[in-house]
């Protein structure tokens, strides 16, 4: 309904007089109801999506998606309600990110252009609070450069912090981007990758589907440009090639094995956080018994790590998704009165 009366009165009058609206009577910020009357004039021309919405058939979140993906390039409207109707917000943004890759006659490399046009930065002082603020949108592959460098020296960070009395992740973050701006030359993170998986078509014998670690398309032509200065790993998902299972010879999952789980899992399977910020974590836990072998790890960031040894939430296998995902406790308020409700960060070193 808002979507409806936002249109015609951007139809009626214009834009700003409908932002005006959404600004007073519906008390949206500036920017949100920006976004509001944007998504409300591209629905108006998206039936098939604007019935799936007023039926209640999908969320909003998944029709603003798609009307947004509508006014970058050509999309198959019938197929992406369809999709919208039976995945979460999350998947379904990744669903949308390959539809366009898909539709697009240029290999999305348009996207791609737009994206990399589109980037901005904000540095700025704070009249309210005195802080200074720092933000900034960068086209994917930037994008994951950034979130692998800084991943990396939050992991530095962390190793040098004292057990019991640690920083906050936010806090955490914060100071590792201070680190890299200020002091580049210190403890400059060793070891960061950006990750690009790419499959090979045997029978035109050329590289296809190539994209981030996290599962984002990318133009082919960009491939190249960063295979031009990386290190390739070819074959590193084949047992043949890259030991994936060390049994209970080593606890810590090897280099390979952290690369395919990253391909595998894309993201911290609880929650969604970035890989590079994840943790290999032993399905049936080291101290029972658990091997090191790539079928008994997982992917999960700190937080679902300590879900998981700290407060009982469980790791199983979904068949219909193809993925692990984590489930809270059977009995989240046992009877022994016990609060499940804890900090993030409270062991430094987790047993299994």
């Amino acid at each position: 309904m808002k979507s409806q009366v936002l249109a015609e009165l951007s139809r009626r009058e214009n834009a700003v007089a409908a932002e005006r609206v959404a600004r007073e009577e519906l008390q949206a910020s500036r920017r949100g109801a920006q976004r509001d009357v944007e998504a409300a004039e591209r629905l108006t021309a998206l039936s098939e999506t604007s019935e799936a919405l007023s039926s209640g058939e999908i969320p909003v979140g998944h029709a603003q998606l798609i009307a947004r993906a509508a006014s970058e390039g050509p999309i198959d409207q019938t197929f992406l309600v369809e999709a919208a109707k039976h995945q979460g917000y999350d998947q379904f943004a990744r669903t949308l990110r390959t539809h366009q890759q898909e539709q697009s006659d240029d290999d999305g490399q348009s996207i791609y252009d737009r994206q990399r046009k589109s980037r901005t930065g904000r540095a700025f002082s704070s009249r309210e609070t005195g802080m200074y603020l720092l933000s900034g949108e960068f086209d994917p592959i930037t994008g994951a450069k950034i979130d692998t460098v800084l991943a990396a020296k939050e992991k530095e960070l962390w190793n040098q912090e004292d057990p019991r009395d640690r920083r906050t992740p936010l806090q955490r973050m914060a100071d590792a981007i201070a680190e890299l701006i200020l002091e580049p030359e210190k403890g400059k993170a060793r070891g960061t990758a950006l990750m690009v998986v790419a499959d090979y078509d045997a029978v035109n014998q050329e590289l296809v589907n190539a994209r981030l670690a996290d599962g984002t398309p990318i133009p082919m032509c960009e491939l190249v440009r960063l295979a031009c200065d990386s290190d390739i790993l070819p074959g590193v998902y084949r047992a043949a090639t890259q030991e994936m299972n060390l049994g209970r010879r080593r606890r810590t999952a090897s280099e390979a094995q952290r690369a395919a789980l990253i391909y595998r899992d894309r993201e911290c399977i609880g929650c969604g956080a970035s890989a590079n910020r994840g943790f290999a974590h032993h399905v049936q836990f080291w101290s029972d018994g658990g091997p090191t072998d790539f079928g008994n790890l997982v992917l999960v960031c700190n937080k679902c790590h300590h879900s998981i040894h700290d407060d009982n939430w469980q790791v199983a296998h979904d068949p219909n998704a193809k993925r692990w995902k984590t489930h809270p406790p059977p009995d989240p308020f046992p009877s022994s009165g016990i609060d499940t409700t804890q900090h993030l960060e409270r062991n430094p070193v987790l047993i299994n």
